[in-house]
């Protein structure tokens, strides 16, 4: 074999390995999407958005609103956690009120879910970023039950109904469920944004100074005594009762909400969000929230955050909830989703731009 058939099987060998390591980068990222087997991805828990689903829209709490406020540590937190945001005196705020639905076009009354996202900036340019509903604990103690659950009660169109076979084989799995069904069908429905009290139902730990941990959960538990939707009310409500309710409250006065830390003990479950802790769990007020102002998402801000409750700054460390893991990564899929339909110029309605002839 002469010298130049050498040199040109060696100059073919690290071609191949390349495009062996690029095919292997291909398949992983293939599976890791969920476009190769049966595996659950982030990719699953939306897989009944439609595709003709609205462009620019979260795939989640669609119909929403932004506000920008401010949060004033009581300092009472610096013991446990050495994020500054807790030691410093204010801190701005950007987040945004939602309902629980999939149309960012439905009416306020369809569902009894509403939640707040935020994210607070401290001065050494760290973020805390936040996700919160109203519901006290989760449907169940892992994501995959969420998955389980829809697919059970979808409605058979045949019957109208839920299949029961599958109902009994979820709650078989996940009878801690029947505890979120029971209080869905029992709790009141708030009437206003400014008079729920929005829960992180994951725990995390407060990092001290020392290096301590502190598992805790927290809450933003508001100013405005609390008042409740009756039935006769919600049925004739206006289509966009809740956030027109927002507008008109903050037209006479700022919104306030306590930042309320409550603390596990031995023997609390840190890594089951569908279980709640006992109410006489030590709390800390941490803080006050102020809320001055609210806009649309189509300016801007809000709309163009990922509120990934894991996106914590230095002093709060994020636990081993299964759910909570879940949910970075189905939020990015959907600020990716959505964030690329706003880049190639197809979520006119969602940033506020009008199509015209052009645009179609």
């Amino acid at each position: 074999m002469d010298k130049q058939k050498i040199k040109s099987k060696k100059a073919i060998i690290p071609l191949v390995c390349i495009g062996v390591l690029a095919a292997g980068l291909v398949l992983i990222f293939a599976w890791s999407a969920g476009w190769l087997g049966n595996r659950t991805t982030t990719a699953s828990f939306l897989k009944d958005i439609p595709d003709s689903f609205p462009a620019g829209y979260r795939r989640a709490h669609s119909k929403g609103i932004c506000f920008e406020g401010t949060f004033r540590s009581t300092g009472k937190l610096a013991p446990f956690s050495k994020a500054t945001v807790f030691s410093q005196d204010s801190s701005a705020v950007l987040g945004r009120f939602s309902i629980g639905t999939v149309d960012p076009f439905t009416a306020d009354n369809s569902t009894r879910t509403v939640s707040m996202a935020m994210m607070i900036s401290s001065e050494n340019n760290q973020q805390w970023r936040m996700k919160l509903n109203n519901h006290p604990f989760f449907v169940t103690h892992d994501a995959l039950g969420v998955i389980r659950r829809s697919d059970a009660y979808k409605i058979d169109s045949t019957t109208g109904k839920p299949n029961p076979a599958l109902v009994s084989a979820f709650l078989k799995d996940y009878p801690e469920a029947q505890n979120f069904i029971d209080w869905a069908d029992k709790a009141p429905w708030v009437n206003s944004f400014a008079v729920a009290e929005y829960n992180v139902i994951n725990a995390f730990y407060l990092i001290d100074s020392k290096g301590n941990k502190h598992a805790v959960r927290w809450s933003m538990r508001p100013h405005a005594p609390f008042s409740a939707w009756s039935k006769e009310e919600r049925e004739h409500a206006s289509h966009d009762f809740l956030f027109d309710d927002l507008k008109q409250r903050l037209d006479k006065g700022a919104l306030y909400w306590d930042l309320v830390m409550t603390f596990a003990e031995p023997g609390d479950e840190i890594e089951n969000p569908s279980k709640a802790w006992p109410a006489n769990r030590r709390q800390i007020v941490a803080g006050v929230l102020e809320i001055k102002r609210v806009f649309d998402q189509t300016e801007g801000g809000c709309r163009d955050i990922n509120f990934d409750p894991t996106k914590v700054p230095a002093g709060i460390e994020v636990s081993k909830d299964p759910v909570l893991t879940a949910r970075a990564g189905i939020y990015a899929h959907s600020y990716n989703a959505r964030v690329r339909e706003i880049g190639y110029g197809k979520a006119t309605d969602a940033i506020g731009k009008k199509e015209t002839s052009k645009d179609k």
